[in-house]
């Protein structure tokens, strides 16, 4: 299981995913940048793997030879991002 970066729902994942597939839920592309198990904003190009050629589109279908759909820390991040915005929220209430 993986979660979409787009919709962020739980979402079943081929074993390989295609340049083509598209999220059941909102239809935005599977195969790109902010699904992939390398993609990290803070690194250069925003990929942690070195010989990767550089994406500009990243919420776009590419065709990056080291593609892995992220399925572990998918949800860690939302959990991370609630918990942020709760604390931001429980700070600036009046």
């Amino acid at each position: 299981m993986g979660v979409c970066h787009s919709c962020r729902k739980e979402i079943s994942v081929p074993r390989i995913i295609g340049r083509r597939d598209m999220c059941p839920v909102c239809g935005d592309d599977l195969r790109c940048c902010r699904n992939c198990r390398f993609y990290d904003e803070r690194a250069y190009n925003q990929c942690r793997e070195s010989q990767a050629e550089r994406v500009l589109e990243k919420e776009r279908s590419n065709f990056c030879d080291y593609f892995v759909f992220n399925e572990s820390d998918a949800g860690q991040a939302t959990a991370f991002e609630t918990a942020a915005r709760d604390g931001l929220e429980a700070l600036f209430k009046k």
